[in-house]
C-alpha cells in the first residue's frame, strides 16, 4: 500500500482526521489539539500538524509533530491523554503516520519488502465513565540509534551531492540486532504494565503489537504466553507502515 504521486503524509493525516470528525460528530472549529506522530513530515520546516490543522480547518487547534519513529503514535498519545486528564483540553486528535515509500531505497531488499504508507487516527475526549487509558510504560534506548536510521538530511549529514551519491536519504537497517531489540523491549515493557496493574496473560482480550515483523510479534506473543486469539496482526496486509501501526491495528 503505497501513497500516489504528489501525495505526502498530510494527505493521509487529513483524511483520517476528516473520517474521526464525521464519526463523532465534531466540527473542525470544536478541536484543541492536534499532536501528529511522524518521522516522514511533508517538509522539513512546517509541520505536519500544522498542514493538518489547515486543511481540516481546525482553526482553533494548535498542534505539532512527534518524531519517535515506531513508538511516536504512543508517545503521542500519552501526550495527548495527559493534557486532557489535565483539564485544559476537551478534544484532542492524535495521528501516527508515515509515507515510508519515501525514505525506501527498493534496490535494499534488507528494507524495502517491510514497510508500507499508512495512517491512522483516535479523538481524545474527557470522560467520566471508568474506562479509557488506564495506565502506561515507555521507554527509549538511545544507544541502537545506529540499528534503524537514516543518516541524511538533518544537522550532521546535510543534503549534498555527496549525501544523495551515498544514499544517505534512505532508512538503513540492522535486522539482526532490531530484532533482538524488539522482542526484548516490547515483551519487557508489557510484563512490566501488566505486573504494575496485578494482570495476568489470561485477563487479555486484545494484545495490540506495533507491526515491525511477524516473527517478532510471535516471539514476543510467546514470551508472554499470548495465544494467537488474543493478539492482532495485519502486517501480512498493510506491512510495516511505522508511526501508523498502532492506530490503524486499533480502527
Amino acid at each position: 500500500h503505497l501513497v500516489s504521486d504528489g501525495e505526502a503524509t498530510s494527505d493521509m493525516c487529513k483524511e483520517v482526521a476528516l473520517e474521526l470528525l464525521k464519526k463523532s460528530n465534531k466540527n473542525p472549529e470544536e478541536i484543541d489539539l492536534i499532536l501528529v506522530a511522524t518521522s516522514t513530515p511533508d517538509v522539513p520546516v512546517v509541520s505536519t500538524a500544522a498542514l493538518v490543522q489547515d486543511k481540516i480547518g481546525a482553526k482553533n487547534a494548535w498542534g505539532y509533530d512527534i518524531v519517535a519513529a515506531c513508538t511516536g503514535f504512543v508517545y503521542a498519545l500519552e501526550t495527548g491523554a495527559k493534557l486532557v486528564e489535565s483539564g485544559k483540553y476537551k478534544n484532542v486528535i492524535v495521528i501516527g503516520a508515515d509515507t515510508m515509500s519515501s525514505i525506501i531505497d527498493y534496490n535494499d531488499r534488507a528494507t524495502c519488502v517491510l514497510f508500507g504508507d499508512g495512517a491512522g487516527a483516535i479523538l481524545l475526549e474527557p470522560s467520566s465513565h471508568e474506562n479509557g487509558i488506564i495506565d502506561s510504560v515507555l521507554f527509549t534506548d538511545g544507544t541502537g540509534g545506529d540499528r534503524l536510521y537514516m543518516p541524511g538530511g538533518g544537522s550532521l549529514f546535510p543534503s549534498s551531492k555527496k549525501t544523495i551519491d551515498s544514499k544517505f536519504h534512505y532508512l538503513k537497517q540492522d535486522g539482526r540486532e532490531v530484532y533482538k531489540s524488539a522482542v526484548r523491549g516490547m515483551t519487557e515493557a508489557a510484563l512490566e504494565i501488566l505486573k504494575r496493574n496485578s494482570l495476568s496473560s489470561n485477563d487479555i482480550k486484545l494484545f495490540i503489537p506495533h507491526q515491525a515483523n511477524k516473527r517478532i510479534i510471535e516471539a514476543c506473543s510467546q514470551r508472554l504466553n499470548l495465544n494467537s486469539e488474543q493478539v492482532y496482526i495485519n502486517i501480512d496486509r498493510f506491512a510495516n507502515t511505522t508511526g501508523g501501526t498502532i492506530p490503524i491495528c486499533i480502527s
